[in-house]
């Protein structure tokens, strides 16, 4: 079975840092662009970040540029985001999800992702 479990999420202070990890199980990593999206209360799923397959090109919302860094370690079947000089906004649940792509250096958060994990709460306040 499938399964991606995300982990790293809890409070933090304006301004803080945390970083987010998650383990995928159940299918080969070397095959998916793999990706961060949230959700906060009251609307819409977005997406955050993503990279590709191949480690060597990734995504980053405009809200999120200069502020998060994903990275994959395809031994480890882990997939990370870094969040740094975190805000109030992006308080949500982060989600982490996996999709199959035909090029090994595409990454789009555009369209569908294969598999989804139970997501972690991330909350931003003083």
């Amino acid at each position: 079975q499938v399964q991606l479990v995300e982990s790293g999420g809890g409070l933090v202070q304006p301004g803080g840092s945390v970083t987010l990890s998650c383990v995928l199980s159940g299918l080969p990593l070397t095959y998916y662009a793999l990706g961060w999206f949230r959700q906060a209360p009251g609307k819409e799923r977005e997406g955050v970040s993503c990279i590709s397959h191949s480690g060597n090109a990734a995504n980053f919302a405009e809200f999120v540029k200069g502020r998060f860094a994903i990275s994959r370690d395809d031994a480890k079947n882990r997939v990370y985001l870094q969040m740094n000089d975190l805000k109030p906004e992006d308080t949500a649940v982060y989600f982490c999800a996996a999709r199959f792509l035909d090029t090994p250096n595409r990454c789009t958060m555009s369209g569908s992702f294969d598999y989804w994990g139970q997501g972690t709460q991330v909350t931003v306040s003083s």
